[in-house]
């Protein structure tokens, strides 16, 4: 993972700010996958915000050009990353397409919507990284239909060690603006949480899939 501190510190107090980020160590939220949580990231709300949306907006586009040079193409993960992908491409002059979690069952059957030729750069826009299953799948059916993948740019990562293996077995570099350990330090710093609620989101992160058990 890449990261700038002073955007990830930014980020983490914007999306804390609008309450994207939820925190809660008594009534624990309770993941897709079955995790149990202290922690909801929930990055649709930024596209509420416009001065928030327009700082991630601002710093994709930096990054993206900065790390990864100029793509042909912007591709969003669906559905929370189809916005703020969007944002991305129109502010970059680029076609955008988005990539479904999988293939439509009816129609033309496509995973990926919109006009993609082979052999193009694609940058992947992901709201979130948690285990890095779905984020890697979209990835997938980008390289199936051609696509030259350079990269992925997302708004937050948890960090998990599972995540950074798979991207690292995919052979994808990525960006990210804030992560896991920039957000709780701006919580404490902000005083959004305690010491107390510290140590409880700590537990959970060293060992996620099986706290709260």
């Amino acid at each position: 993972m890449i990261f700038n501190n002073n955007t990830a510190q930014q980020t983490a107090e914007l999306l804390l700010q609008i309450n994207a980020i939820k925190l809660e160590t008594k009534n624990h939220f309770t993941w897709a996958s079955g995790w149990k949580s202290p922690i909801y990231c929930d990055n649709r709300v930024i596209l509420s915000f416009p001065a928030v949306r327009n700082f991630i907006k601002e710093e994709f586009v930096k990054q993206i050009e900065a790390k990864f040079g100029r793509p042909d193409v912007i591709a969003g993960v669906a559905t929370g990353a189809i916005g703020i992908g969007i944002l991305v491409a129109e502010a970059m002059g680029l076609p955008f397409v988005y990539v479904r979690p999988e293939a439509k069952k009816h129609g033309r059957q496509n995973q990926v919507e919109g006009f993609l030729q082979k052999g193009q750069t694609v940058i992947v826009v992901e709201d979130l990284i948690s285990t890095g299953g779905s984020s890697l799948m979209a990835v997938e059916a980008l390289r199936n239909e051609g696509a030259n993948v350079k990269g992925m740019a997302a708004i937050f990562t948890y960090g998990f060690p599972i995540s950074e293996e798979k991207i690292a077995a995919a052979k994808l570099d990525v960006y990210t603006l804030s992560n896991y350990e920039n957000l709780i330090k701006k919580a404490v710093e902000k005083k959004y949480i305690s010491e107390e609620e510290l140590e409880t989101l700590k537990s959970w992160n060293s060992n996620p899939s099986e706290w709260g058990k």
